[in-house]
């Protein structure tokens, strides 16, 4: 690889990880505001199939961006994303908390009432997302090389759903049992939103898949890469 192609793919690397720490930080600010897409009038387990948060809807780009990641750059800087994001987050989430405490002004347009009740988000909420978008996005990548050792590099849309479906489960699943627990959420309602906050994900993810072999192919054509191929950042 030549020092200007190098150039590129460190900055093409930045871009990602730019949009990947974007859209984590924003469905997590997103997320209080529920809405229901009516493709059909549904309901499961007394939950209306696609009830679900707002904050869903930028959080499967997360999993996009680490896929495309794990596929050019590597399994170690996929992962490097994620720790980066977790810790954007917690920063984020530190400079809205101390927001929150300060006092609004008289003549302030957002009174500490409302800043409160659209960013206060509880502490429970915020670590309980945070912890199952851990441990999902871990094991989206460690299953994704798992698939593409076995296949070899090809079969793309194989590890990209397998990975994701599984994934988005793991972290739909985590993030309700925490919510329930500690009396968030109900635990009558945890069927229902577990079986549509997963379907959507899973629709989503498998809609991505012809974004993801777009990108892998113009990765491949400009950078001149075989199949199974990475490029190797210092």
């Amino acid at each position: 690889m030549t020092s200007k192609d190098s150039i590129l793919a460190r900055r093409l690397y930045l871009v990602l990880g730019l949009l990947f720490v974007t859209s984590l930080i924003v469905s997590n600010l997103i997320f209080k505001k529920f809405f229901y897409y009516y493709p059909f009038d549904a309901s499961i387990f007394g939950v209306k199939i696609f009830e679900i948060s707002v904050g869903i809807l930028p959080y499967p780009i997360t999993f996009l961006i680490t896929d495309l990641i794990s596929e050019i750059y590597g399994k170690k800087k996929a992962n490097e994303v994620v720790v980066g994001g977790i810790l954007a987050s917690f920063f984020a989430m530190g400079i809205i908390y101390i927001s929150n405490i300060v006092p609004a002004t008289s003549w302030s347009p957002v009174s500490d009432d409302l800043f409160s009740i659209v960013f206060g988000s509880t502490p429970i909420a915020v670590i309980s997302s945070m912890l199952a978008y851990l441990f999902a996005q871990f094991v989206d990548i460690q299953i994704y090389h798992f698939w593409k050792k076995i296949t070899q590099g090809r079969h793309l849309w194989l590890r990209n759903n397998f990975s994701t479906f599984l994934s988005q489960f793991i972290d739909t699943a985590t993030v309700l049992i925490l919510l329930c627990t500690f009396g968030q959420i109900e635990w009558s309602l945890f069927s229902g939103l577990l079986v549509a906050g997963f379907l959507f994900k899973v629709i989503i993810a498998a809609l991505d898949t012809p974004a993801l072999y777009l990108f892998v192919f113009l990765f491949r054509k400009r950078f001149k890469l075989d199949i199974g191929q990475e490029i190797k950042l210092i």
